[in-house]
């Protein structure tokens, strides 16, 4: 279990993020069409998931819109933005942002990403949401990078994440 704090206040996840150097957790997440995605769609190349409560706050939509910008420049990269949004509440997003860099997919139908990777919410105002958190995943489909974010409201380290990936 991981301690995170909403606002000051500690809110705990019902585990851990994955070690570094360790296989990713595969997962199967709803893409905005309702089709599935998987981990493995994405073999051979390097993934960043950006993992956030809900896209209707300012701090994850603002991470969005940051990742949306970085992978325009990426090569052989893709950003998996992952919360538990509806994929109807994704794709108004980003409609209305004129997000098309990233892949928005959700993790509403049962919660089985959010168990995986240990962001899952246990208690607290956010329960069950996703924990913010980046996981960086190299070609290879091994961890490289992981941060949970200490203060939920708080952005990700976008530039420590972007460095992951030219070792990844």
């Amino acid at each position: 279990m991981a301690t995170v704090t909403l606002k000051g206040n500690a809110i705990h996840t019902l585990g851990n993020l994955p070690s570094i150097g360790d296989k990713a957790p595969g997962f199967s997440l709803t893409k905005n069409d309702l089709s599935s995605a998987s981990l493995s769609d994405y073999s051979g190349k390097k993934v960043v998931l950006n993992i956030f409560p809900s896209i209707d706050t300012g701090t994850c939509a603002q991470s969005v819109r940051q990742f949306n910008t970085e992978a325009a420049e990426l090569n052989n990269t893709v950003v998996l933005c992952i919360s538990k949004d509806l994929p109807f509440a994704q794709t108004r997003f980003c409609g209305a942002e004129g997000i098309d860099n990233v892949v928005m997919l959700s993790d509403f139908k049962d919660g089985s990403f959010g168990k995986a990777y240990g962001v899952s919410f246990i208690d607290g105002p956010l329960q069950p949401l996703l924990s913010r958190s980046v996981v960086v995943i190299g070609e290879d489909g091994n961890v490289r990078y992981t941060e949970q974010v200490s203060e939920t409201v708080d952005e990700p380290n976008y530039k420590a994440a972007l460095e992951a990936l030219m070792d990844a």
